[in-house]
């Protein structure tokens, strides 16, 4: 196994780790990642792009579920099992909320899946998604309460859920951004940005396992007994960074807010239409 792949994977899953979960878009960073590595013949020849893709992708989603795992146990009813009591503020998120904040993006990703991809995945619209989704965020800190009556996920209703999951539509855009548009539109509804969160990392977790399990399966010739050591650097790299991000975001976004956020993402997408357009 070639030491320098290691590095690389270790890198890629950094890169993974940090934006997959923060409202800066991944896929905007991952276009500078594929022009620099995983279109290199010694990469996606050998492994696959892909299927890295969806290994390191698994280690981010591995990351929410350890940082949410009392909240996915009491979710999932399993408190009895693990001996945890249920979480208890102000009655409780349930499961069928969850649910039908997933359903909207779920419906539309699957009617568009083809289109998305003949037609989106492209260096122009990634820009115009990361642009248009900074502006949202900005809008969405400028309009949204300045003291929200939603301080935790456990007062969201199944209106605000269901809306949450219809804005949650626009991050089929490229580049607009998965938690961008949810912990926005969350604001917009009279959430505080870490109820928003919140919930946008709890409903990450099972579209982002269903879409990397299916792709998985199309991509499982590439996993082969010599390209082990290379995923599993990729996958724990992943998982240890998103777990400090998600932990390091979630501590500071009540603070902070999304501004921040939206002024990164117009700069990336500067140096991005500098590198593919200059």
């Amino acid at each position: 196994m070639d030491l320098l792949l290691i590095i690389k994977a270790i890198i890629l899953g950094l890169v993974e780790g940090l934006t997959e979960f923060a409202p800066v878009s991944s896929t905007g960073h991952m276009i500078i990642v594929d022009d620099m590595w995983l279109r290199s013949k010694d990469f996606l020849g050998k492994y696959g792009a892909n299927t890295f893709k969806v290994v390191i992708q698994l280690g981010s989603i591995l990351a929410v579920v350890v940082t949410f795992k009392d909240r996915f146990i009491d979710l999932l009813g399993l408190g009895r099992v693990f001996n945890k009591n249920s979480i208890k503020s102000g009655g409780r998120l349930k499961l069928t909320q969850v649910i039908v904040g997933l359903i909207p993006a779920g419906i539309f990703g699957v009617l568009l899946e083809d289109y998305i991809d003949e037609h989106l995945f492209s260096t122009e619209t990634v820009l115009i998604g990361l642009v248009i989704g900074a502006v949202f965020m900005i809008i969405a800190d400028r309009f949204g309460p300045k003291n929200p009556k939603i301080q935790s996920v456990d007062q969201i209703t199944y209106k605000q859920a269901f809306t949450v999951g219809l804005i949650q539509c626009l991050s089929l855009w490229p580049g607009f951004s998965r938690s961008g548009s949810t912990i926005s539109g969350g604001v917009l509804l009279g959430m505080s940005h870490r109820a928003a969160a919140d919930f946008t990392f709890i409903m990450a977790v099972p579209i982002m396992a269903g879409a990397s399990f299916l792709s998985l399966v199309k991509n499982w010739q590439y996993i082969e007994l010599s390209a082990l050591p290379f995923f599993i650097a990729g996958f724990i790299s992943a998982f240890v960074f998103a777990l400090l991000s998600i932990r390091f975001f979630l501590k500071l976004i009540d603070r902070i807010k999304l501004l921040p956020f939206a002024i990164y993402r117009i700069v990336l997408a500067f140096i991005i239409y500098i590198v593919f357009f200059l």
